[in-house]
């Protein structure tokens, strides 16, 4: 009897044994249940790949030098997928470059004849261009010098040995002088005098630094230096108004990305800047 009890109760705890292990296999535990929505992705799972960076060859006038500069720095933080390379220089200059096949994604121009000229060859669509701002021609000397110069008829002047103006052919600011002088008949009797320089900063500089006794600039130009002040502004009646085109090149690798930043160059946001630099916003 006694025996089996024995085998009973051996009997009894090998099926406890049993179910018990049959339960821990067949229902999930709250730890295993809790952690399936975090458990660590495969290492052969494909990973993001991370934007590429776009670089953007932006061909423009010298004289929109220092407000491109700040504009740079606000949109390549706002799109930091996006490089802004900038090539400055004479607008004429910049257009042979396009012509020739030169790396260029947008064109912006101190002169609405240089973006014509492409869009006639067809390089920049008529569609993708357009006039945004307008500058003025002034006449600067120096801060500190003596030269006195009130108005165009003064440049006749036995004292006034050296002006500085761009190349006619290349620089926009340049051919506007000729413009205004010829005009006023002083293009010719003062030829003696004149000084050309590659683009309208070099003109810039040719004053700041005493290789000219006046210089023909934009207003957006006179006012970055402190080493020249304004002598006259030139009677805008006698050249053509002047103004800054903007277009995408047919040529671009990025288009989207080149609309995006022709694009932006309208916003009121990069408008303001050009308006602090001296420039007016065409209607």
């Amino acid at each position: 009897m006694i025996k089996n009890v024995k085998n009973s109760s051996i009997l009894m705890v090998v099926l406890s044994l049993a179910l018990a292990i049959a339960g821990c296999g067949t229902a999930p535990s709250s730890t295993t249940a809790g952690n399936a929505g975090t458990q660590a992705p495969s290492p052969n799972a494909p990973r993001p790949t991370p934007t590429a960076t776009v670089e953007l060859t932006v061909s423009a006038a010298a004289s929109m030098t220092d407000a491109l500069k700040d504009i740079q720095k606000a949109y390549e933080t706002k799109n930091p997928n996006i490089k802004l390379n900038f090539n400055f220089g004479a607008s004429g200059a910049l257009q042979q470059q396009i012509e020739q096949g030169a790396p260029a994604d947008l064109f912006l121009s101190a002169a609405a004849k240089n973006m014509k000229a492409l869009v006639d060859k067809q390089l920049i669509e008529a569609a993708q261009q357009k006039n945004v701002l307008s500058n003025e021609l002034v006449a600067v000397v120096s801060a500190d010098g003596k030269a006195s110069i009130a108005n165009a008829a003064d440049l006749s002047k036995s004292e006034i040995k050296n002006i500085a103006v761009g190349i006619p052919e290349s620089v926009p600011a340049g051919a506007y002088a000729k413009e205004a002088l010829t005009s006023m008949k002083l293009w010719d009797s003062l030829q003696s005098k004149l000084v050309q320089g590659k683009d309208v900063r070099q003109v810039l500089q040719y004053v700041e630094t005493g290789n000219a006794d006046v210089g023909f600039v934009y207003k957006t130009d006179a006012l970055t230096s402190r080493k020249v002040k304004v002598a006259f502004a030139v009677d805008p009646k006698a050249y053509t108004p002047v103004e800054y085109p903007i277009g995408i090149v047919k040529a671009t690798k990025h288009k989207q990305e080149a609309e995006g930043f022709y694009t932006y160059l309208q916003s009121k946001e990069a408008l303001d800047v050009f308006v602090k630099y001296g420039f007016s916003v065409l209607n």
